[in-house]
């Protein structure tokens, strides 16, 4: 879309806006009000970015705008109704004037307001305080009363008005700052960033759901490290995660002039761009601070992982994500060597989990960027082509990949359920890792009765060569 960012008033292009968001304007305007597209959408429209979804904003009270649109939900107080058309959700919200934030997050009540440049005045930043649509009956235009597309051609981020006052209505405009300058790629204009610096403390009012949102939206921007360092810079990143905001200025022995911190904006980086991948990056060394002694981190990865699963916990992140963000964390710190024999891969991948084996590769390829080092140190590639052969071979990693189980134990060998059960079954799994071609259930039956007869004293000759050579 080629949208001049620089003109300004009526005259300027029209945004592309899809079909069904154009009907949605017309049925309001042809009911008489107001309607404008507004917000984010419209930022990226001009961009030329896909947005995400497309939010419009009208005159129309939200009973009004229901009765215009019979599929419609409306169970909120902040005056959006959900509409459903044309195969997909729009949120519609009447024009709203500023009112008082005593707890720095939601507004102390809801007023309609009566114009959309009222309205345009309470959101957070210039770009997103744009709009563009009309009137019943007049020609649609781009409603810009601060100047948000100037801001837009410049790609700098400034906050509507007065920058206290929006960051003390909502703390999470601050977050959101510097999340917007990293997917954006904009600069944060100086009297805002400054602002940023005088607040952060606010943002301790802020729900962990709210932070983890714009968190998470963050890391998937293409280098995380322009919002994280905004965060450090500005106190943000002391009120959100603590733990993190200890790495700036302990040392490295990785890339000259670089500290803790830079190592781990490095690391972030160069992970791809998978939810899990870019959280473990951004806390597998969280527990170096707490390990430091005479140069060296021992045990970092261990401590590291209880620290990443509180963080996240804090955050109010789903159980499972918790987990396996700490499970990388904690086995980030393998070293692979050439002389590994085929059951060392295949005791490695039943230690890191087939299912984490992709993730954990693809942080310790970023780690090792991030210390200044190829992706490929280490000889991961080798690794990484051996753990495929053998999960390629499907080979025996877990105990329901035996041929016999539990159930085989008990019948056969009259073994009841208890802790010999477990320890026979983890023993078996354990030779079989070390020697895919025992996998045979006549061969494990009599390894398991071997085993019950040494644990009782009794003799036995262990697996028949017949069985062994049938077997292989």
């Amino acid at each position: 879309m080629a949208t001049d960012l620089g003109a300004e008033g009526g005259g300027a292009p029209a945004p592309e806006i899809p079909a069904p968001v154009a009907e949605l304007l017309a049925t309001l305007r042809g009911g008489g009000h107001s309607a404008y597209v507004v917000g984010g959408c419209l930022r990226d429209a001009l961009l030329g970015r896909e947005p995400v979804d497309w939010d419009l904003t009208t005159d129309a009270p939200p009973d009004r705008i229901q009765s215009l649109f019979p599929r419609s939900l409306y169970e909120n107080r902040f005056g959006t109704v959900v509409v459903r058309h044309a195969g997909a959700q729009y949120e519609i919200t009447a024009f709203r004037r500023d009112v008082s934030y005593s707890d720095h997050r939601h507004p102390d009540s809801v007023e309609f307001g009566d114009s959309v440049e009222e309205d345009l005045g309470r959101r957070d930043f210039t770009v997103n305080a744009m709009a563009w649509g009309g009137r019943p009956a007049e020609t649609q235009l781009f409603v810009d009363p601060h100047g948000g597309r100037a801001d837009l051609a410049r790609r700098l981020l400034r906050a509507v008005g007065d920058p206290d006052r929006r960051f003390h209505e909502d703390a999470l405009r601050m977050v959101r700052a510097v999340r917007l300058a990293a997917t954006l790629d904009f600069e944060v204009e100086a009297e805002t960033l400054a602002s940023i610096g005088r607040n952060a403390e606010l943002a301790r009012h802020l729900s962990g759901e709210r932070i983890a949102a714009e968190l998470l939206k963050l890391l998937a921007a293409p280098r995380p490290s322009v919002g994280l360092r905004l965060m450090a810079e500005t106190g943000l990143l002391a009120v959100i995660a603590p733990d993190l905001a200890r790495q700036p200025g302990i040392p490295q022995n990785k890339v000259g002039g670089e500290d803790l911190w830079d190592h781990t904006l490095r690391t972030v980086d160069a992970a791809p761009n998978r939810t899990l991948v870019r959280l473990a990056s951004l806390l597998h060394d969280i527990g170096k601070p707490d390990t430091l002694a005479e140069g060296h981190f021992h045990g970092h990865e261990t401590v590291g992982a209880t620290m990443a699963r509180e963080f996240l916990s804090n955050l109010h992140a789903p159980r499972a994500l918790q987990e396996r963000v700490a499970h990388l964390v904690r086995n980030h710190m393998f070293s692979y060597q050439p002389n590994w024999s085929d059951a060392a891969v295949r005791r490695f991948i039943r230690k890191v989990g087939p299912g984490s084996i992709d993730d954990l590769l693809a942080l310790r390829a970023a780690d090792n960027e991030g210390s200044g080092l190829s992706a490929e140190a280490g000889l991961l590639p080798e690794l990484e082509r051996r753990v495929r052969q053998e999960l390629d071979a499907h080979v025996v990693l877990g105990r329901n990949q035996l041929a016999v189980d539990g159930n085989d134990l008990r019948s056969e060998l009259g073994i009841q359920p208890g802790r010999m059960l477990g320890r026979i079954l983890d023993d078996l799994t354990e030779r079989v890792i070390a020697e895919p071609a025992l996998n045979d259930r006549a061969i494990l039956l009599e390894l398991a009765r071997a085993l019950v007869d040494g644990s009782t004293g009794g003799e036995s000759e262990g697996p028949s060569p017949d069985r062994m050579n049938e077997a292989r």
